[in-house]
Formats: C-alpha cells, structure tokens, sequence
C-alpha cells in the first residue's frame, strides 16, 4: 500500500499520517464527524467537547491546505422523543425543532465550523436511509424475526444475557432497571459479518482508538455477535413507535433510531457533490456508544458494500469536582455555565482548557475550575501571552516597533530557536495525524516556553544597557518574534481569535473563519517570513492572569 506522507516546516522529514494511508483516497481531502446529538438533552458540556474535537481537528486540517468536510448534527428519531413531546404538550417535531435549534445556537456561539448540520428529520437522510435498507432487505441481509432480551429503555438499545447479568440487571450507563422485552422485528445479520470486522480490526491497529477501546470491543467480539433488531413494530398504531422512519415494505415497522442515526454519516456524503469525501477520516465519540461505532455501523457498510471509515476514535467523560454528572446531582456543566466562563475568560481559554484537559484517552476528566485557573495562568497568561508580551515590548522598546534583521549565524547551539520550530511543527502535524490534539497543543506551547528560556538565558534586557550589543539584542529579538510567529500559527486551530490577533500584531496572515489561511501552514510555518522593518505593534494584552480566589463563573 502507498504511503502518503504530510507534514509542516523546512527541512525535516514530513510526518506520516496513518488516516492518509489509502492510495485511493486524495490526499487533497479530510471528513471529519461527530456524533448527532439527542435531541431529548439540552446541549452541555460533553456534547461541546466532542464537536470541540472535530472543529480543532478540521481547523488544523483546512489550515494544512486540505478540502475539509465537517459534519454534526442532531438524533431526532426515538420512542423517547415522542413520548417526553407528549409530555411537554408538543408534537415530536416541535420537540426537536426547539432542542436542535438549541445545539445549532451553542454551537455557533462557540465559533464551531461544521460544514454541515444534518437532521435525521430531513427529507435528505429518511430517502437514503430507506434506500440503505431496502437495499440490506433485497440482498438477504435483513429479516423478519422475533427476539427476547433484556431492554436498556435509557439507551433504547438491548443487552446480552451476559453484559445484562454482569451489570445487576441494570444500565450500564444510567444504572436503571433493564426490562425483559419480546418483540417481533426486522434483524440485521451481524453475526454474518463477524469475522471479516475482526480481520479488519486486527489489520489496521488504527482502526479503534485509543487503545484500551479496541481491547474493550475484541473482549466483547470473543463471545460472538449476534443478529440486531433494525425495527420497531406498533409503528401503525399511530403510538410513540410511529415516529420514525417506516420499514420499507412494511408500514407496521419503523426503523430503529440507532440505525438510522448511523446512516448520517454517509447519507450526508451521499450525493454527487460530496461522494468523495467518503470514507470519513475520523469519527469522534465518547465511550458510551462505541459499540455501535465500532461493530454494528462498520458491519452495516460491509453489507453495503461501502468503505469502513479510517478510524473510530471514542473519548471518556468530563466528571465534575470528582463527581459524576447527573441530573439528579445538579452538577452538569450547562450552556450557561460554560457561557459565563467564556464571558469571564474568552471563549479561546475555555477551548485551551477542555483541547488539553480533557478525557482524549481512557480516563474520564475532572472540570475543576481551581485546575482551570492553574491551566489558564500557566499556559496562557504565563505562556503564549507572557512571551508574546515580552517579545512585542521589547522590539518596540529597542527598535521603534520594527522587526530587527535576522542574525545570519546559523549554528544551532547560538541559535537554538529555528531548530525548535522545525521540531514544533514537525511534531504538531505528527501528533494531529494521530487525533492526539493534546500532544499537538503541548509541542505548538513547547516553542512558545522556549523562548521565554532564551530570553532569560540571553538577558536581551540587560545587552540593551550598553549600545555596543544592539545589533546582538536584535538578532535575539528576531528570533523570539519569529518563533512566536510560527507558535501562534500552529496554536491557531486551538485559539482562533487570539491567535489571529497576535498574528495581526506582528503583520502576518491571520486565519479566516474557518480556520484556514490563504497559504497552506507548511509555507507560514518556513523560517524567516518576518522581515526586517516589518511593523510590529502592541495590542491588548492576550490573556490576563486570572484570580482563583474570584468565584466561579456562574456560580449562583
């Protein structure tokens, strides 16, 4: 298979991209997806972080030069939907008009860049999904049959005998009673697919990330799968089953809204101006619906004769103060508070806290706000916006606001900084290509620490006092606010807004909305862009310090 390789910098080797592997997909091109949120939730912080994810992924992609595609959207079909509009005394549409309509607002708020928001409601994806499955009916892959199992009414799926014993007869997610249930419904033959998806697994260790989540599902596939219900009956009896998709065939059936959620993903795509995004690079979940992700959604595309995405990448939870969140508690991270936080702090800070401390691997993650106080002042206000600061009023001290010449002494143990960029733009575009965002924010913060280092080790401040070392002050200088240049380029896919006013500071190109520049990063991220005599001006200071003894924002 060819190798396609990717990377950012002068002079280094590029680095490999284990999602740009397949010869058949263009390079050119990156469809990146979260999950389609339900709609019987209000938006909050989980649903934030995954979208959070994909929109610093498809920033850093479009900036690359790539044709992104970023997609999320809303679950609308549900017997759940139905009955708690019943209860609200509206139809299910206008239950989730308000709720998606309530995602669409939160995240436009938060500055997210999807390409599209898709609604299982739409005309777009109920005609494709029910060509999908007529289609899986035709060829023998769906059937009528009758099925006995324990009912998660939670998460309106069912559970093995075994995961059902092993959880006390209980959701594993919301640790309610599970109901013994018979029903007479469509089935997909997963269990048809089995070996090939374990083959699949097994030859492309990329596949199910991180790590610990492709162990969890090899553990659950060693017990053999089963056949899965794709239906719901009663859906003719004008009750909660009716809203949903109808059976192709059968108007007595809906589709079940796990399988017609998954179809997002390619109903979408599916068109003739968007069918060679597929397959995604990258779907990003939280761990609570991996099974779903990552045996039933790839089994359905095997059927189908479709690509199986690149990669499944499920997350852990974000707890709160050591707690779970609950409903019950109280405690969930709500639009409001996360409002107040981008009130107090900007919305940049708050992106910077949930990239770099969130739950990316097997562990769920603590919201603190104590941690978010520490991790604001020592990454930001002590960080990128101390060493800017430092930087910019001292070129405008020294040298009347303009850029000094570059020295032209190149060793690298007098000039250690250029040797830092290449290696900071070299592991960025490493570590994306890998989903591992908090690696790539750690490298691109890594060149920024290092030039307060050089800054202290070289005390330009004190060369300044005697005349003789200005030219000395300024080849320092150059390569701080060059460093700093290339830092806040490859930090702009995390902080946007205040990256693009650190970049216009120093005169260069700022990201546009998307978060793409008008050149691909490799060439912003060259060494020696600046140029002596470019303007450099001071602007407000990037992120002030923060107070922890300040009371929580939207503490009430």
């Amino acid at each position: 298979m060819e190798r396609r390789w990717q990377g950012v910098g002068r002079g280094v080797a590029l680095a490999y991209n284990p999602l740009m592997s397949d010869p058949a997909i263009s390079p050119d091109r990156f469809y990146v997806t979260t999950p389609i949120y339900y709609v019987n939730d209000r938006p909050h912080v989980g649903h934030c972080y995954s979208t959070l994810l994909a929109d610093t992924v498809a920033r850093f992609m479009r900036a690359s030069g790539r044709d992104v595609f970023f997609l999320t959207g809303t679950d609308e079909h549900s017997e759940r939907v139905a009955s708690r509009a019943a209860e609200e005394g509206m139809t299910p549409i206008q239950w989730a008009d308000r709720n998606a309509g309530l995602f669409k607002e939160a995240f436009a708020k938060l500055g997210f860049t999807n390409d599209d928001f898709i609604r299982t409601t739409e005309s777009r994806h109920k005609d494709l999904v029910t060509r999908y499955v007529r289609t899986l009916l035709e060829q023998g892959d769906v059937y009528l049959g009758e099925y006995s199992g324990w009912w998660d009414h939670s998460q309106e799926e069912y559970l093995t005998e075994t995961m059902a014993r092993e959880h006390g007869f209980k959701s594993p997610v919301t640790g309610k009673d599970l109901v013994k249930r018979t029903e007479k419904n469509y089935f997909f033959r997963l269990a048809r697919y089995q070996d090939r998806l374990l083959r699949h697994i097994n030859e492309n260790p990329g596949f199910i990330r991180p790590e610990a989540r492709k162990n969890e599902v090899l553990g659950r596939l060693r017990d053999g799968l089963q056949d899965v219900p794709v239906s719901r009956g009663g859906a003719g009896d004008g009750g909660a089953a009716a809203w949903g998709i109808r059976m192709p065939g059968d108007e007595g059936h809906s589709i079940y809204v796990w399988i017609d959620a998954l179809f997002n993903y390619l109903s979408v795509v599916d068109t003739r101006e968007r069918r060679a995004y597929w397959p995604a690079d990258v779907h990003l979940i939280a761990k609570d619906i991996l099974w779903f992700h990552a045996v039933i959604w790839p089994c359905l595309l095997m059927a189908l004769g479709e690509e199986l995405p690149k990669c499944v990448y499920a997350h852990s939870f974000w707890i709160r103060e050591g707690r779970k969140m609950s409903k019950s508690l109280g405690n969930f991270i709500d639009m409001e508070t996360i409002d107040a936080y981008c009130d107090r702090y900007g919305t940049d800070a708050l992106r910077w806290y949930l990239l770099t401390q969130g739950p990316m691997g097997a562990t769920d993650a603590d919201f603190s706000y104590a941690k978010f106080v520490e991790v604001y002042n020592a990454d930001l206000a002590n960080g990128i916006g101390n060493a800017a600061s430092r930087v910019i009023n001292m070129i405008h001290k020294y040298f009347d606001g303009k850029c000094p010449s570059a020295p032209s002494d190149s060793d690298d143990n007098a000039r250690p900084l250029p040797g830092r960029a290449r290696d900071a733009a070299f592991r960025v575009s490493a570590c994306m290509g890998e989903n591992d965002i908090g690696g790539a924010l750690s490298a691109a913060l890594g060149l920024s620490n290092a030039v307060d280092v050089f800054i202290n080790d070289t005390t330009p401040f004190k060369l300044a006092k005697d005349p003789a070392n200005m030219e000395r002050v300024g080849h320092i200088l150059y390569d701080c606010v060059e460093s700093i240049r290339i830092a806040a380029v490859l930090l702009s896919c995390a902080l946007p807004e205040k990256m693009g006013a650190l970049l216009g500071m120093m005169g260069q190109p700022v990201p546009m909305d998307d978060g793409s520049f008008e050149e691909p990063l490799d060439k912003l991220c060259e060494w020696g862009r600046l140029k002596a005599g470019d303007a450099v001006t001071k602007g407000e200071g990037l992120f002030p310090r923060a107070d922890g003894a300040d009371p929580e924002p939207g503490s009430r």
